[in-house]
């Protein structure tokens, strides 16, 4: 409910915004929050919402159609968290860049980060809680091989998006070079977790 209730009133805002908006909408800021891309009008004041809605459905079907799917009611509690934060998420980016649109002013990346965070804090918080399915989690072919292999790399993946969620918010004090404080560590946390799985399910066939 609340989820859907976040998507209604994206749309809602939309309206309320879409006379007040320039014919061109920002739509992506480079790292030293400069925005470096534009869409039409009606796209920027409705597409956040179309988005949302389609994601609100996919997050709706993955719990019916995935062949593991007591697996996912094993954790739906946090799942159900998750759907509402991601689309809170997409909601606060949206409300920022009709602001901008319209007029305000402030640094994208600083206001960006410190929900990055939440999210990525929040997401590190249930990694340790999901069980094997094929739609949510860090699905290699060998977490996917093996129950032992899932549980050991979302552990490790617990520790990884946690500090990725503090990253974000420390990166608001690094000015321009903030983004690359968050992704370098990022994208190194999820390499070591992807090879971590792979390792550890050698380890489980040798034995």
């Amino acid at each position: 409910m609340i989820a859907l209730c976040i998507v209604i009133l994206s749309f809602l805002i939309g309206i309320v915004f879409y006379p007040d908006l320039p014919d061109e909408v920002p739509s992506h800021w480079n790292a030293a929050g400069q925005v470096d891309g534009y869409m039409d009008k009606f796209w920027g004041a409705f597409l956040m919402p179309i988005i949302s809605l389609g994601l609100l459905a996919l997050f709706i079907i993955i719990p019916v159609i995935d062949p593991k799917k007591t697996n996912i009611e094993k954790f739906r509690k946090y799942y159900d968290g998750l759907i509402i934060l991601i689309l809170a998420f997409l909601f606060y980016i949206y409300i920022l860049t009709l602001l901008w649109a319209t007029g305000a002013q402030f640094g994208m990346t600083q206001m960006l980060m410190p929900a990055l965070g939440i999210l990525f804090y929040y997401i590190g918080m249930v990694m340790d809680k999901l069980k094997s399915n094929w739609f949510i989690g860090i699905r290699t072919p060998w977490t996917l091989s093996s129950e032992n292999v899932w549980k050991k790399t979302h552990e490790k993946g617990s520790i990884v998006f946690k500090v990725a969620g503090v990253l974000a918010v420390v990166s608001i004090f690094f000015g321009e070079y903030g983004l690359f404080i968050f992704l370098i560590p990022v994208l190194l946390g999820v390499a070591y977790l992807f090879v971590y799985s792979y390792i550890e399910y050698q380890k489980e066939v040798k034995k």
